[in-house]
């Protein structure tokens, strides 16, 4: 017996020390990869690389420097973006939010980062990274602090709709921060800032981040804190290889910093891959119980189905059902609704109907 367990504790060593061998194996790989791949794409973009004089650099710097201060006018702009922002959210209004969209300064830090980290300017990376982590800290708390105020007990669609981010939320952070950081370099260009401040979203996702531990939901935070490290990074690695190619960073020292940074991008594929394929398992799932509430009940061949949403976030999910019918809908029909989903699907939802009534109204013709 002791000879077995010796084996197995032997056995076990090894295990331990092929998988620590396997797992640095594949750093090296990765890294090796990434640096493979920037040298590409840097030879694929020379030709639309050009060279920045130094006083344009310099002048460069200096503006993402004072830009990624942490001052009152940026605490300002932080607070009064997150006020508007969680308002909106928990207004469930679109509108408002692309408001605190709007004047939201996150964007500002992360292009100072992005240089610095280029330039390994510790000066410029310590004013970005302590702007970023202050503006996010403190939005967190204003709007944890403004759910709890307002006591919204369920948060609406726009809400929910952050906290399950995907992979084209990556390509649509990656774009938009792109077109950032040529924006800052172009003076042509700078009337896109506003457009990609609306497009990365970058203030709405931290207010979720906030209104979530609120209520104490570490997991729908943690899934609106995804998509805000997606943004973040994505913004961050696009504006790298914009000032690399209009020539404010040399590509030599480039290299190193754009391969680390697109490691770090890359690894949110794998989180970000598995809730896409979630969503779309979801989306197949909502199309077959349209198709068999529609097609194989009596129910709906005498009302009409005006809208269908389902919250995945519950247990079972909910099914909320907007139709029009001429004669009310009864609890017991709505039961037999959920066995049948029961028997077709081999999942249990909860229906709930929205019922509008539709009246028959005919002339008179002895008026």
């Amino acid at each position: 017996m002791k000879f077995d367990r010796f084996k197995l504790l032997r056995w076990g060593q090894l295990v331990g020390q092929h998988s620590c061998r396997a797992w640095l194996s594949v750093q090296t790989w990765l890294r090796d990869t990434f640096l493979a791949a920037a040298a590409w794409v840097e030879n694929a973009l020379s030709p639309m690389r050009r060279q920045a004089a130094a006083g344009d650099l310099t002048r460069l710097r200096q503006d993402l420097l004072t830009e990624s201060q942490l001052s009152w006018h940026y605490l300002v702009l932080v607070v009064g973006s997150c006020i508007i922002a969680t308002l909106g959210l928990l207004a469930n209004s679109a509108a408002v939010i692309i408001g605190g969209m709007l004047i939201a300064p996150l964007m500002l830090p992360i292009r100072g980062a992005a240089l610095g980290i280029l330039e390994a300017d510790r000066i410029l990376i310590r004013a970005s990274m302590l702007a970023l982590i202050a503006g996010s800290l403190l939005a967190v708390a204003i709007s944890a602090l403004l759910g709890a105020v307002t006591g919204v007990a369920q948060f609406g669609s726009e809400v929910l709709a952050r906290t399950q981010p995907t992979l084209l939320d990556l390509g649509i952070a990656i774009t938009a921060g792109a077109l950032a950081g040529v924006a800052k370099v172009e003076p042509k260009l700078s009337s896109t800032v506003a457009g990609t401040a609306i497009a990365v979203a970058l203030m709405p996702p931290i207010c979720v981040v906030g209104l979530w531990l609120g209520q104490g939901n570490l997991a729908l935070s943690r899934g609106a804190l995804l998509l805000y490290l997606t943004n973040l990074f994505g913004i961050t690695l696009a504006c790298m290889v914009a000032f690399v190619l209009f020539g404010y960073s040399m590509v030599r020292r480039a290299r190193r910093p754009l391969g680390i940074t697109l490691i770090f991008t890359t690894l949110l594929i794998i989180p970000l891959g598995a809730s896409t394929v979630q969503l779309l398992q979801q989306n197949q799932l909502e199309a077959s119980v349209k198709t068999a509430l529609l097609d194989r009940t009596l129910t709906f061949q005498r009302v009409t189905l005006v809208d269908m949403d389902v919250n995945w976030l519950t247990t079972p999910p909910e099914i909320s059902l907007t139709v029009r019918a001429s004669e009310p809908i009864t609890p017991k029909q709505v039961e037999l609704l959920e066995q049948f989903l029961v028997q077709e699907m081999r999942r249990l939802y909860k229906l709930t109907f929205f019922v509008s009534q539709v009246e028959e109204v005919i002339s008179n013709p002895h008026d």
